[in-house]
């Protein structure tokens, strides 16, 4: 390609200056073309559309001697002339110091630690796998075995399955706290059995969104103060390091895991977010950031490294800037200490004595069903004594496999379309109700399902998406295609 050359607008005469220059030729290479005009307009005149502005502000970033370009900016000031006169300290900044440069060097690693990470994973695998299918073996022969107090013992099996990852945590690390580990370590390792434990805890994720959350993160050390709404799944792992106050809501799909991943080594950092704080969906909170009482952070918004929100300022962006835009439409509601404290015992009874024993029932019919559906279907897969062979046992494995998900696949449908407009009629547009009653359960159940991830990677992509969404309930007239997967 030919080098990229700049062309000075007649109408200013000027020649452009060294920041302007330096835009202009990134912008050229990222468009292919051999001139751009610091006047020209970016989408107007030059043709570049989001994902293009985007390379360019993610090149001008890579440089690091300017200050960041958002998306923000280059939808203020679609010109490189008014984009680097808007940009503060236009001119290059000054060069880093050595010690910052030290950081940004990755951290030396070794074949022998890898491998010997990558054993050590393997093991806590296979030796977690096992424990899980020795309980699952134990609950399936009480099962069929008719013994009392199989509700019991599946609500015992829940408690220790939430439980393990709270004790494995101050077993192998005690208190986080701000530091350093080289990837492929043996602290990585004790990291990496922590979060993988926490991140497959079913118990945590079905307290998203109640007051237990707030608990459950107290016992792993965060500091959750009371009437915080949590409704991000997206769990944190380095919790001692996380304070939360009072009032504070953060939105659906928000990080703010209080650590990162960086150039051969894990950053762990703290999160600090003060009383009545709002972060919006899809948020994402690095490390070593803070926000101040009241203030608020906007939906697919980002704090890098480093920086704070002012109490009671809002931010959005990426990285966030300061504005005028308040994101809590909605006056708060009454939701008092007996309305938080009956719905964690409700939702705690109900996981405990009605979703756990349920799903283990299931499960075991399901598979009872199917081996005897096999046995009838591909004679001999049994011994003489009444057991499986192995023939039989991978015979009853994939078949119940198979049934498991097309099954599911079924049932899921199903439900997505028709639950949703059972309950509805129940909610009333237009109407604000307070959380953690009759309403916002019912809400959350119709929200849950319209929500499923896969069903939207199913046909997402594809025109079965369209029938998906009308199935949903959404009035498409006229349908227009589009290439998202995420329904909603």
């Amino acid at each position: 390609m030919p080098k990229s050359s700049l062309v000075t607008d007649e109408r200013h005469g000027s020649a452009p200056t060294g920041v302007e220059a330096v835009f202009a030729e990134l912008l050229a290479e990222i468009l292919c073309i051999d001139r751009v005009s610091v006047d020209s307009h970016f989408f107007d005149d030059l043709g570049a559309d989001s994902l293009v502005m985007a390379k360019f502000c993610a090149r001008v970033r890579k440089r690091g001697d300017f200050p960041p370009v958002s998306m923000q900016d280059i939808y203020r000031h679609p010109t490189i002339r008014s984009l680097a006169a808007a940009l503060p300290d236009a001119a290059p900044a000054p060069s880093k110091s050595a010690a910052a440069k030290a950081l940004e060097v990755p951290t030396s690693t070794s074949t022998r630690e890898y491998l010997l990470c990558g054993a050590l994973q393997t093991l806590f695998y296979l030796g977690y796998s096992y424990v899980g299918v020795l309980a699952g073996v134990e609950g399936y022969q009480r099962m069929v075995a008719g013994s009392k107090g199989v509700e019991s013992y599946s609500g015992v099996g829940f408690l220790v399955v939430c439980t393990v990852p709270i004790v494995a945590k101050w077993l192998l690390i005690g208190r986080w706290t701000p530091q350093q580990i080289r990837l492929w370590s043996l602290a990585y390792v004790r990291f990496w059995i922590v979060k993988t434990l926490i991140r497959s805890n079913p118990g945590v994720y079905l307290f998203v969104g109640s007051p237990l959350y707030g608990l459950y993160l107290r016992a792993m050390g965060a500091k959750v103060g009371p009437s915080t709404v949590i409704l991000s799944g997206q769990i944190p792992v380095c919790t001692d390091l996380l304070t939360i106050g009072a009032g504070t809501v953060i939105r659906r799909e928000s990080s703010f895991h209080c650590y990162r991943a960086q150039a051969g080594r894990i950053e762990i950092g703290s999160v600090t977010l003060g009383r009545d704080v709002f972060v919006g969906e899809m948020a994402v909170l690095d490390i070593d950031t803070s926000m101040g009482d009241g203030a608020q952070l906007g939906h697919t918004s980002s704090l890098h490294r480093g920086q704070s929100v002012p109490v009671g300022e809002r931010w959005h962006g990426s990285p966030a800037r300061r504005t005028d835009t308040s994101y809590v439409r909605i006056a708060p509601a009454r939701c008092g200490r007996l309305r938080r404290a009956t719905s964690a015992a409700l939702t705690l009874i109900g996981t405990l004595f009605l979703y756990a024993p349920l799903l283990e029932a299931g499960l075991g019919l399901l598979f009872l069903g199917v081996s005897s559906l096999v046995e009838v279907l591909v004679p001999g897969v049994k011994s003489g004594a009444g057991a499986l062979t192995v023939r039989g046992l991978v015979i009853v494995a994939l078949a119940f496999s198979v049934v498991l998900f097309f099954g599911a696949t079924l049932l899921g449908l199903l439900a997505v379309g028709t639950v949703p407009r059972v309950l509805r009629v129940f909610i009333k547009p237009g109407t604000v109700y307070p959380l953690y009653g009759f309403h916002h359960a019912v809400h959350r159940v119709i929200a849950g399902l319209g929500r499923q991830k896969f069903f939207g990677v199913l046909f997402g992509d594809s025109s079965y998406i369209v029938n998906y969404l009308q199935w949903l309930g959404c009035r498409l007239s006229p349908v227009v295609q589009t290439l998202s997967a995420a329904a909603r």
